[in-house]
Order: C-alpha cells, then structure tokens, then sequence
C-alpha cells in the first residue's frame, strides 16, 4: 500500500532538518523523497524490523529517536551491533531490492521518524547521482560503526563501553536526560544487569551521571568523555569523513 503522498509541511521541514541525512539534500532530491514519505512515531520496545522479515521500507529517524540494531545468539543472549538516530537511516539503504533483515532494530529510545517504501527510494538513487552517493557513503559509515562495536565489545572494559553507548545516547537524545533502563543498557552491552548496576554506581560516584528507575541524566559530559574508549571518537570521526555536513564528506569526491 502506497503511503501518503501530501505530507504537512512544517512537519516535514522539521523532519529533514533534524536527520543528518536528510539535511543534506537540495531541493531537487527532497522533491524526490517527500511525496513517498509518512511520519511515524516509534515507543520504546517497539521492533522497527524483526530479523527475517522482508525489508520493504526505510526509516530517517529524527529528534529523539534511536534504534538499535540486535543480534541474538543461542541460549537467548543478544548484544548491540550499532545504533541508529538522528545521524542515519535503516533499512535497505544501500539495497538492490527488498531483502530479509539480518538483525533485529529494536527501539530503545522514543521518538518520530521520516519512513519511505523501498521501492520509493531506489527509484529516487536511480534518478539522482547525489542521492546514490549519499547512501553509498552512509553504508560505510554503518559498516564502521559494526566493526567498530566488534573491536570495542571483544577488547575495552565495560565502564568505557557504557560511557562510549551513552555519549552516542545524549549526542541523539539532543539532551541530558536518556530514557533508559540500566536493565536496557545491560541488554545493548550483552552484560548482566548486576553488572551495569555496579558500572553505573561508580560512574554516578564520579559525579559523571546520575540516574533512577528508568532515566540516566549525563551530569558531565568531558568527564564521561575521558572515560569512554577511543571508539566513540573513531566512529565520529568517520561520519565527518565520509558523510559530513554536506554529504560528501571531507574529500568531496563520489563513492563507488
């Protein structure tokens, strides 16, 4: 079923200023994008894909909203592979065609998004060669993010891989305070939640965040900062070069 071809504009306008992605379009590639495009809103908990289930949109999350990308092992333990908010987009971005999803993107922290029809947005990389490049470029951001988490989860300690997740949290949140359960946080860094329990009493005794039942206020960020591990900069860093603030990233030059 077709979405909505009349989208409100003060929405919309919103929308594309507060994806990283999408702020990056002229009024030519917009143009493309928006007669496809429906807002939808996503709560906590909510799976934005299941793994398995065909693959038949993708989603330009905006404002508050972030998703994680879940890969579950034998005996019912799961760990995050990446995460996604305001600075990207899930789902057949870089696809050839609607394919399975390899993981489950399950929402950790509410909020809107800009979701278009797969076929949609291939017809639009196919009319557009920014468009195309935008993607292509992004896809290798996401691929860094994968392995870097694989790098970060196999070799740094946990409290500098909680102050790395919550450095990402706060950078989509827009804000200090993260909707988050320390038992949410266990599950995102594959740990016993008795472990995040003793992670974040010291990080909270350090003065670093403070937190309660179900939110974690970032009290200071260059502290929490100097705690992370190098990660939360190398994936940074990567985004500059690769997308940045004009989709071209720093050499300015097309990808593939």
């Amino acid at each position: 079923m077709d979405l909505p071809a009349e989208p409100i504009p003060a929405e919309f306008d919103a929308a594309f200023a507060g994806n990283r992605l999408l702020a990056t379009l002229g009024a030519d590639e917009r143009a493309l994008l928006e007669p496809h495009m429906q807002l939808v809103t996503f709560a906590v908990g909510e799976r934005v894909f299941d793994v398995g289930s065909p693959v038949d949109r993708s989603v330009f999350p905006f404002d508050s909203l972030m998703v994680s990308m879940m890969v579950e092992l034998t005996g019912g333990r799961s760990v995050e592979v990446a995460s996604i908010g305001r600075e990207g987009a899930l789902g057949g971005i870089v696809s050839c065609g609607a394919a399975p999803a390899f993981t489950d993107a399950v929402v950790q922290i509410a909020g809107p998004a800009l979701a278009v029809p797969l076929r949609a947005l291939e017809g639009a990389k196919g009319a557009s060669p920014q468009l195309h490049n935008l993607f292509c470029r992004y896809s290798d951001f996401l691929l860094s993010q994968v392995m870097q988490s694989v790098a970060c989860n196999s070799f740094h300690p946990i409290e500098a891989r909680a102050a790395r997740w919550l450095l990402h949290a706060q950078d989509r949140a827009g804000g200090d305070h993260i909707a988050l359960t320390q038992e949410s946080l266990a599950g995102l860094l594959g740990v016993q939640r008795t472990t995040v329990n003793a992670v974040a009493r010291e990080l909270q005794d350090q003065g670093l965040i403070a937190y309660r039942r179900a939110a974690i206020r970032v009290a200071d960020r260059p502290g929490l900062a100097r705690v992370a591990c190098e990660c939360y900069g190398a994936v940074e860093d990567h985004f500059a070069s690769v997308v940045g603030a004009d989709g071209r990233g720093g050499s300015g030059e097309s990808c593939g």
